[in-house]
């Protein structure tokens, strides 16, 4: 891969994941796009990929041997629009598999443990598995896999994806996603020494650092095919974490954190239809994933540097 173009390029992954990618293979190979004004130092556009014409145009123009698409209405705001999460979700991936079909180039599709339900495994829910989400959003997951196989094996195309666990970033603002509270919560440690919960405080769902998130998007691109038996929707994952686990962390660097519980009934139903600890043997085996922040690793990262993104004076420390 030398040249990359990114949708969906302002929210939580994109944020992070172009930035990335400009300091591996440099500014001008990757193009930032989203459907909202990007800042951004290197090149960019805006683009709506329901607009099928503009975004050939755009890959055609830059020629990126790689689309990584990003665009997606998450879990709790899905369920908001139903029928609205269904037209962007699938309808921007049908355009993505199309744009990239035609120009020969590879697609990264990022699919979550939202594409599992209550009737898959939970703990560990294994790479190959039963799939019946019950929220809008993991449905257009499942069928957006299923839509990925069948571009493989119908086109050769080259797609390939994770199956994300939730994702805790402090450089972007959480996206309407049901493990919002693992980024919310540091936020509230932080400028209030207090947070309130929308989830219960035992509630276990697999998490990653967004450092790890990126670095897997990349890996999984320049994996060679050879060693790829499945190429879409691996499991990955780095820690299972609850409320009450997070928020002992976050007291051994704020010792003063409350925290209480105000239950969303909505994103607690869909946080008890998800997996509780991801089997990722299959993307450790087949090319190498690894992940490199622990709990602790973690905690501490997004203290310091959200410390400095939000202007206090005092950057917490052990």
């Amino acid at each position: 891969m030398t040249r990359a173009l990114v949708t969906g390029a302002a929210g939580q992954l994109g944020s992070e994941l172009v930035p990335a990618l400009r300091a591996r293979y440099g500014e001008q190979a990757v193009l930032a796009t989203d459907i909202r004004e990007i800042s951004t130092s290197g090149p960019s556009a805006r683009l709506d990929c329901t607009d099928r014409k503009a975004f050939a145009r755009l890959v055609d123009e830059h020629r990126p041997d790689v689309v990584f698409h990003l665009v997606a209405l998450l879990s709790a705001k899905g369920e908001e629009n139903p029928q609205r999460a269904w037209q962007i979700n699938m309808g921007c991936l049908e355009s993505a598999l199309e744009v990239a079909r035609q120009a020969g180039c590879a697609l990264f599709v990022p699919s979550s443990i939202a594409a599992f339900g209550p009737s898959t495994p939970p703990d560990p829910t294994p790479q190959d598995t039963l799939q019946r989400p019950t929220s809008i959003y993991g449905v257009t997951k499942v069928a957006g896999e299923l839509l990925c196989d069948y571009y493989a094996q119908r086109y050769g195309l080259d797609v390939r994806g994770v199956r994300y666990p939730g994702l805790i970033s402090w450089a972007a603002e959480p996206g309407g996603g049901t493990t919002d509270y693992a980024v919310d919560i540091f936020y509230g440690a932080l400028q209030d020494d207090r947070y309130t919960c929308f989830l219960s405080a035992d509630t276990q769902l697999d998490m990653m650092y967004m450092p790890d998130a990126v670095r897997a998007a990349i890996e999984l691109m320049a994996a060679p095919a050879t060693h790829l038996e499945h190429r879409n929707a691996f499991n990955v994952t780095a820690m299972q974490l609850t409320p009450e686990l997070l928020t002992t962390e976050i007291r051994r660097h704020r010792p003063g954190f409350e925290i209480d519980y105000r239950i969303d009934p909505v994103r607690q139903a869909i946080a008890d239809s998800w997996p509780r600890r991801l089997d990722d043997s299959a993307a450790r085996r087949q090319w190498g994933w690894q992940h490199r922040y622990d709990l602790a690793a973690m905690t501490r990262d997004m203290l310091e540097n959200l410390s400095r993104k939000l202007g206090l004076a005092t950057v917490p420390s052990d």
